[in-house]
């Protein structure tokens, strides 16, 4: 694969001047502190619906103490969507262990395609929490994006040291923004559909991997 002409592909980051005080930027930890598990809210009522006192009401925090980390519901949002997408990172991480690189190519994407489903399954308020963030906050969206597919770019270079930085980082946004964006529909689905997409997924991200890691699926 020739580089792209640009250099990078990927969007500038999109978190700088966002709703939440950069000073003070929220993390799970901080989320958990004042009782905002993803669950409890926005799952149960469409964000456009919920107050930011709804919100404090259902955590049972005084709103006071709620607007001195997040000046608002948008504030909100974008720390949880930070805090998921620091999870899902690390789910794919499981696959820079030694004993995981080690695995046959067709392995490999079994592994990484069951994780993605299984913080799926595991996390229904990261759909939910998405939902809304691709609606009304699409750069955060992409900056999320950006942090998942520089993962994967790690991940593929230790995969094949001989490919560059550049074509792993293109591959990781077709894996990203195509194939993921698979896994993304079809966690809407019941449990059976799902089950039943799962093995085409796999045979499709195989079959596209193949071509840059030969040798790995020998």
């Amino acid at each position: 694969m020739q580089s792209l002409p640009t250099g990078s592909i990927m969007p500038p980051k999109a978190l700088e001047g966002g709703p939440a005080d950069a000073s003070r930027k929220p993390n799970c930890s901080l989320l958990k502190q004042c009782g905002l598990e993803a669950e409890f809210v926005f799952p149960k009522a469409r964000y456009s619906a919920a107050t930011t006192k709804q919100i404090a009401a259902e955590a049972e925090v005084p709103i006071g103490s709620l607007y001195q980390f997040f000046s608002d519901k948008a504030a909100i949002l974008q720390a949880l969507a930070e805090c998921y997408t620091d999870l899902f990172i690390q789910r794919l991480q499981v696959l820079e262990r030694a004993d995981v690189l080690a695995l046959s190519l067709s392995d490999s994407v079994k592994r990484l395609t069951e994780e993605v489903d299984s913080f799926f399954r595991e996390n229904p308020a990261y759909r939910a929490i998405f939902v809304e963030i691709t609606m009304t906050m699409p750069e955060i969206d992409e900056a999320m994006d950006d942090k998942v597919i520089q993962t994967l770019v790690g991940i593929l270079l230790k995969l094949n040291d001989a490919l560059k930085p550049s074509e792993c980082e293109a591959i990781a946004f077709v894996v990203v923004k195509a194939i993921g964006h698979l896994q993304w529909i079809s966690s809407g689905h019941a449990p059976e559909c799902r089950e039943r997409l799962l093995p085409e997924i796999q045979r499709l991200t195989f079959h596209y991997l193949d071509s840059y890691f030969h040798k790995k699926s020998l």
